[in-house]
């Protein structure tokens, strides 16, 4: 028997016992994130597959207690769920890059004509900085609009480009399938992984991270799309060009708080300004259906379809978009609410056991 090496002492005597799972955590942490920021450029499909899984497991458990296998219910909602967004993305996709992409061609000749209305309505002192101004902005604008075309046409022949759009379309569902198919068994797979002291602790952080998730993405999903579909309608109605292209931009940004607000309502309206000047009736209609999106938004929709699932504040939500698309790229703003989410409830519960703690209470270890 080795004899007892006073100066080494046990390990609950150790300073540092205490602290080594932390640290260990913490690394493995900082190696999944060298990974993820590593692998970003070519995990978009695999997110996505894994988001759409997600979701997409319930509706595949349903069919499962009705008596069909795994393989039959996963093949049935993947079909129906890839037709349908096949369904849009071929329909509503391709007119609004058109719509987008004719804006964009269009701007130097509608700084043009503005310019040219507000010349009879300025001082003469403020129409020669106007001009010099208008000047560098149509020259900058003349510069986008040459360059775009020529950026279209090379990322249009790039084949490393068409090679990515295929792999996407290919991979993607390919890897949704097997996901929901494996789903019970991965789930599985994972809590056998976990520490078995902390094994109940960390269940239960993950029940709390999926009921987070699950009532937040799902209701600004539905937000969103409500919020597309009525902008989109309500621009066309009112002749709005373009009304198709930004009603999209309008629903699909309003996910990030107030920003997407932002967004949405300067493009809306400073077409509208472009477009209806000298006649501030439909400008108005534009504005009007701006602020009837907004309250409609923020008074019924949100709270009604999304609620207080995260338990976050907005500002937090935005720096969470902002650094992780910084950081990651597409694939990192798509994954930013979501690990916003999760650290958040993870955040709450060290804060609880924190009040819990003699660190805090000021009590004996």
């Amino acid at each position: 028997m080795t004899p007892h090496d006073p100066r080494r002492g046990d390990a609950s005597e150790n300073p540092m016992h205490p602290y080594r799972k932390f640290f260990a955590w913490v690394g493995i942490a900082l190696v999944a994130g060298g990974v993820l920021w590593l692998l970003s450029s070519m995990l978009l499909p695999f997110v996505i597959a894994l988001i759409l899984a997600y979701f997409l497991d319930p509706a595949v458990r349903a069919m499962t207690r009705r008596g069909l296998s795994r393989v039959a219910a996963a093949l049935i909602v993947a079909t129906l769920t890839f037709g349908t967004l096949l369904t849009l993305v071929g329909g509503m996709v391709p007119l609004a890059f058109a719509q987008g992409a004719e804006l964009m061609g269009m701007l130097p000749d509608s700084w043009a004509e503005a310019e040219e209305q507000l010349e009879d309505t300025i001082p003469d002192a403020v129409e020669d900085r106007f001009a010099g101004v208008g000047d560098l902005v149509g020259q900058a604008l003349e510069t986008l609009r040459g360059t775009l075309p020529d950026i279209t046409e090379q990322m249009a022949g790039s084949v490393s480009g068409l090679v990515s759009v295929l792999m996407f379309w290919v991979v993607m569902p390919v890897v949704t399938v097997y996901l929901l198919i494996d789903w019970p068994r991965l789930i599985a797979s994972v809590d056998s992984l976990l520490p078995r002291p902390q094994a109940p602790t960390l269940r239960g952080l993950a029940r709390d991270i999926d009921a987070a998730l699950a009532g937040y993405i799902r209701g600004q999903v539905m937000v969103c799309s409500i919020l597309i579909v009525y902008y989109s309608v309500a621009l066309s109605l009112v002749g709005l060009p373009f009304a198709i292209a930004v009603g999209a931009v309008t629903g699909a940004v309003s996910f990030i708080p107030y920003l997407g607000m932002f967004i949405g309502t300067s493009l809306g309206v400073g077409i509208a300004i472009w477009q209806f000047w000298g006649d501030p009736v439909w400008i108005m209609a534009v504005v009007a259906i701006y602020g009837l999106g907004l309250f409609a938004e923020s008074e019924v929709l949100v709270p009604r379809l999304v609620g207080d699932a995260v338990n976050l504040h907005p500002v937090w939500l935005i720096f969470a978009v902002i650094a992780f698309g910084t950081v990651f790229g597409f694939v990192g703003a798509l994954i930013a609410v979501p690990l916003a989410a999760a650290t958040g409830v993870i955040v709450r519960f060290a804060v609880q056991r924190y009040r819990q703690s003699s660190l805090y209470q000021g009590g004996a270890p």
